[in-house]
């Protein structure tokens, strides 16, 4: 790989280096690569100091949907600036929140929307507000969760008791109380003959078998509805979550679905446990609900929950805030968000955009270096077959030389592009992927 390259002291790049702790980096690679200073954005486009452009092929973490500097959004959000920008919401309140809450509320089928920070914050409400449920029920054995192998939900203690991925959470096991974790229906696991179906009902069997012993101190299961993100865009059937919510009914367990990556479209449904025609318990929800303008994730609940937690005594409540719960910005990017979802009618247009995306990107599916090639709604993987272990990073780097943004999960290739892509940015994402891929496995010798 490249050498360490010396950069100029005012550069954005030392600067950044001497005085930013970038996320889940391990910051010594940067001596090698340093990070890319992005001056501007625009659509899909990232711009960088040196008048570069890139591609945002994953939408900067999953979170843009409209693309980069949305004029509508924009427009939300000065209007907003000019009346109020934040107010505690203990004890106060404002329209963009009430009007946030009501239109998720008819999203969803849930309301009594709480409000917190990002992804990670949503689980940990979540999961406090299903173990404090049963404790109001008078049922305080009821506090452990179980999740899937493989699963993902945020890195803050809490949410790293129900992530299956050992690289996050090895290092802080002493302060983790670990969930327990039931088989994944990810369809890679298909034995010859079987079907993506019959994978969903060999894992939902492991479930029951789990819960039928454990779910007198069980309170919830939370899952990733349709596509495990960072289990390396693990994919499966509907049925396991039809399955799911009929377990979790039997044995009074809670069922939360973690919306934060795959809602808001991504998997071709406004929300992907839709496609399964379940109503869940709790809905987690942050990256696209702001369009990838401010940070904002929200949780909705039932009415059942609700009233649980609706009594004179104090310690009854839910007690949980964050300084900036339900900030009015925030809310109003919300708003504007789905604002656009109703003009552009996005899922209609999503579904057009989808196939031509996939054609152009038939080469890499087509590859004879892939294996399970694979797409949901916006979101598209592929697993490479590959002896190199930093196949991930090689591959970055030879997507950013081509003007193109991808981070593949270990040696799962993937695409989750803005919903705003032209005929130049289709051709720029698949093209820079397939050049990128054949470069990588260049360096195999």
């Amino acid at each position: 790989m490249s050498s360490p390259l010396p950069l100029p002291p005012d550069t954005l790049a030392a600067r950044s280096l001497a005085s930013v702790w970038h996320p889940c980096t391990q910051m010594k690679r940067h001596e090698a690569q340093p990070p890319v200073a992005i001056a501007r954005a625009q659509g899909p486009w990232l711009y960088g100091t040196d008048g570069q452009r890139y591609l945002d092929g994953i939408s900067s973490w999953w979170v843009n949907l409209f693309g980069h500097s949305h004029p509508h959004i924009k427009a939300a959000l000065v209007d907003q600036l000019g009346k109020l920008d934040h107010v505690m919401l203990a004890g106060f309140t404002h329209e963009p929140v009430v009007e946030l809450s009501e239109r998720l509320a008819a999203l969803t089928g849930l309301g009594h929307a709480f409000y917190g920070s990002d992804g990670a914050a949503a689980t940990e409400i979540a999961l406090k507000m299903s173990a404090h449920y049963w404790r109001n029920r008078g049922r305080p054995a009821k506090s452990r969760f179980v999740g899937l192998a493989g699963g993902y939900h945020g890195e803050t203690v809490g949410a790293l008791a129900v992530t299956d991925i050992a690289i996050f959470r090895e290092a802080y096991a002493p302060l983790v109380r670990l969930a327990d974790t039931v088989p994944s229906p990810d369809a890679r696991g298909a034995a010859a003959g079987e079907s993506a179906d019959d994978v969903a009902r060999r894992a939902a069997a492991g479930l029951e078998a789990w819960l039928a012993e454990h779910h007198e101190t069980t309170a919830a299961f939370i899952v990733e509805p349709l596509v495990q993100c960072a289990a390396g865009m693990a994919m499966h059937s509907p049925d396991y979550l039809r399955r799911a919510r009929e377990l979790c009914d039997r044995y009074e367990v809670h069922l939360v679905v973690d919306e934060i990556a795959v809602g808001f479209g991504r998997t071709g449904t406004m929300f992907a446990h839709q496609q399964a025609g379940i109503r869940p318990d709790f809905i987690c929800l942050s990256k696209g609900l702001t369009g990838g303008t401010l940070p904002l994730s929200a949780v909705l609940t039932t009415d059942a929950v609700y009233a649980a937690f609706y009594d004179d005594d104090v310690a009854r409540g839910f007690l949980h805030s964050h300084s900036y719960t339900g900030n009015p910005l925030a809310c109003r990017a919300a708003l504007a968000t789905l604002e656009l979802f109703d003009a552009l009618d996005a899922l209609t247009a999503n579904a057009a955009l989808a196939l031509r995306i996939d054609s152009a990107c038939a080469p890499i599916t087509h590859h004879p270096r892939v294996r399970h090639a694979r797409r949901l709604g916006m979101i598209w993987a592929w697993d490479v077959d590959t002896s190199l272990p930093d196949f991930a990073r090689r591959y970055h780097q030879h997507a950013m030389a081509r003007g193109l943004v991808l981070r593949p999960i270990g040696k799962t290739l993937y695409a989750m592009p803005p919903y705003l892509l032209d005929d130049e940015a289709v051709q720029c994402l698949a093209r820079g992927a397939l050049d990128a891929l054949n470069a990588t496995l260049q360096e195999e010798t």
